[in-house]
């Protein structure tokens, strides 16, 4: 008897309490958290729905300033630090299993999370109470511009995907079979036309989708639908004896319609828009050219002297970088670009470094423009000499001036010039490794193993260390001149080589280069070079060389590096510290091919990536992609 009345004594006062609220009123229970929000209150409030329309756009990440390029899948670069997943797609071993490395911009769940909260914002806003109609419009326009962004980026590298243009409740059936390759174009068409007529009229911020990002990325998608990887005569040997060939070709039309889709949605971007130093009536000269590709590269995002912040006109859709986003040292984000692909005789880690075939890809300049010849004996003993201007924006190669060294390391190099090679120090003696090589003296690893670096996107303002400060470039997502050159493109496959040649020269007198005249197929291969070039690290090399189904002799060539080697002319004396002067070294540059860091491959089933084994147990209505 006594514990039940100590028991009882002790809830006393749970009992009170509990009469004590019960008498209260309900509402006293019924509160909202502070430090959250309904669902439904956040279409309420225009500043709230601002806020998660804004969010939708962190699925861009890094744009393609990740670690780890897409440059690195193509002929462009190799990444230097193998074992990363690269290799898997590089070798062809990739398997539904074992997708290789996959970049967030387009990974599979990635792309449908940010699809979900694009089809969230646009239900809620067909029905918001928010009484500022413009603001209602431009977040609908903006959810519709990045619905279609993140179905592009599915479709460029699976081909047709399930389509879904509302949310899901709770106990619904979540399979869905992946849609044809023309309805998911015809979709992001849909959606690009109707961000066009939402934004149009209205003023964004930098970063934002507009009215002119919404006819860029329309003609984007229309160019890849009318190349030859996507129609079914000249894909046939891709897609005989797959049981659903629509999902990545067209079965029906013709290819010649789809290209002139093509050619009226880019030329709406040309009209629409305006693009930074096209309208020179020659080439600009070598060092002007070189200044507008640099200031195209970064911007506006530098304070590097002689760089032209006007360029940033070029950027029709950005990621952008902010000091208020980051804190602390850089590394993994998309303020290290030059951490990351940097020389490690600067203490950075090389990354994605371009190979060979890049390199040789640059014209001469010259009166024509010609190719570069290692059989040529004058090209093949200078071969950084009288190139075109934009390789020395582009990349960074044995002898090239660059930032101050002292600012990073003790090592002395008064001169602040790359080195790739080996050197003599004495005539006849031993080599001594250049600072930037996997033998330097600073740091014998995080080293280019091809003889070159990244310069592109690196910040080359002096005061920026990358290895320890950070550097706000936007990435370029879509741009004017890729405009330009989809245009092109589409009138080449037309037959209009003259409106072709127009628009060309355009572009290659802003680079210094002179104008092109060829017709037919010479004028298609002198594109494609020049695609190559003045689009480089951008995100297109890998796609174009897939969409041209030229894979098998870009992508799946053997890596080329370089060998760089000075010796002492006679009666020389080796300065000290080293610095690159062709009047005391005789320099020797050998190119060859290397397999031990990649031994790339092509097979044919790599112009579709595996849809990976957790989605099609999910989903059972998926079917893979062939070759899977």
């Amino acid at each position: 008897m006594q514990r039940n009345i100590k028991l009882f004594m002790r809830a006393v006062p749970f009992l009170a309490a509990l009469v004590f609220f019960a008498a209260c009123s309900k509402k006293f229970l019924n509160t909202q958290p502070l430090n959250q929000i309904s669902g439904p209150d956040t279409w309420k409030d225009g500043g709230l729905a601002n806020a998660f329309v804004t969010n939708i756009y962190n699925g861009l990440s890094n744009g393609g300033f990740q670690e780890q390029e897409l440059a690195s899948l193509s002929d462009e670069a190799v990444f230097v630090h193998p074992g990363r997943g690269i290799n898997t797609i590089n070798e062809g071993t990739l398997s539904p299993s074992n997708l290789g490395w996959i970049d967030p911009t387009y990974y599979w769940d990635n792309m449908y999370d940010e699809i979900r909260a694009c089809n969230v914002a646009l239900e809620n806003l067909r029905s918001t109470t928010i009484a500022d109609a413009s603001l209602v419009q431009r977040l609908q326009g903006e959810a519709h511009f990045m619905r279609a962004y993140f179905y592009h980026q599915l479709v460029r590298y699976y081909g047709g995907v399930p389509l879904i243009d509302h949310t899901y409740g709770l106990n619904q059936d979540y399979s869905i079979a992946r849609s044809p390759f023309a309805d998911c174009v015809n979709f992001i068409v849909k959606d690009c036309d109707s961000a066009n007529t939402l934004l149009s009229g209205k003023t964004m911020d930098r970063g934002r989708a507009s009215a002119l990002a919404a006819l860029a990325l329309k003609a984007r998608i229309l160019l890849y639908a009318a190349s030859d990887l996507h129609d079914a005569t000249k894909a046939a040997s891709l897609v005989n004896g797959f049981k659903e060939p629509d999902l990545l070709v067209y079965t029906s039309g013709d290819q010649a319609t789809r290209w002139q889709a093509a050619k009226d949605a880019a030329l709406a971007v040309l009209n629409a828009g305006k693009g930074y130093k096209l309208d020179l009536t020659a080439p600009a000269s070598a060092a002007d050219a070189q200044n507008y590709y640099t200031s195209i590269a970064m911007g506006g995002g530098s304070n590097a002297p002689g760089l032209d912040k006007a360029a940033s006109i070029e950027l029709i859709f950005e990621r952008d970088f902010t000091s208020q986003l980051y804190t602390g040292g850089p590394g993994g984000d998309g303020t290290s670009v030059g951490l990351d692909n940097g020389p490690n005789g600067y203490h950075n880690w090389a990354g994605n470094a371009p190979i060979q075939q890049l390199v040789d890809d640059y014209e001469m300049m010259d009166a024509t423009g010609s190719k570069f010849d290692w059989s040529n004996p004058v090209e093949a003993a200078a071969p950084y000499k009288n190139r075109d201007p934009r390789f020395y924006a582009t990349i960074l190669y044995d002898g090239a001036p660059w930032k101050p060294r002292d600012k990073i390391t003790s090592n002395p190099d008064p001169a602040n010039q790359i080195q790739t090679g080996a050197y003599e120090i004495t005539s006849g003696g031993t080599l001594q490794a250049g600072l930037d090589t996997r033998q330097s003296p600073v740091e014998n690893w995080n080293g280019t193993w091809t003889g070159y670096y990244m310069r592109k996107f690196i910040d080359p303002d002096p005061n920026v260390v990358d290895n320890n400060t950070r550097q706000y470039i936007p990435w370029p997502a879509l741009r004017y001149t890729e405009a330009v050159l989809n245009y092109v493109e589409a009138n080449i496959e037309l037959g209009n080589d003259g409106e072709a040649q127009t628009w060309l020269n355009k572009i290659r007198f802003r680079a210094g280069m002179p104008a092109v005249t060829e017709t037919g197929d010479a004028l298609r291969q002198r594109y494609r070079n020049e695609r190559r070039v003045e689009l480089a690290f951008e995100e297109h090399r890998y796609h174009d060389a897939r969409r041209w189904m030229i894979a098998p002799t870009t992508l799946g060539r053997q890596l080329r590096f370089i060998n760089v080697v000075g010796k002492l002319k006679p009666a020389a004396i080796a300065p000290s510290p080293y610095r690159h002067d062709e009047t005391i070294y005789t320099y020797t540059y050998t190119p060859y091919t290397d397999n031990s860091l990649e031994n790339r491959t092509w097979i044919d089933k790599m112009y579709f990536r595996p849809i990976s084994r957790d989605e099609v147990n999910k989903n059972s209505k998926l079917i893979q992609n062939p070759g899977y």
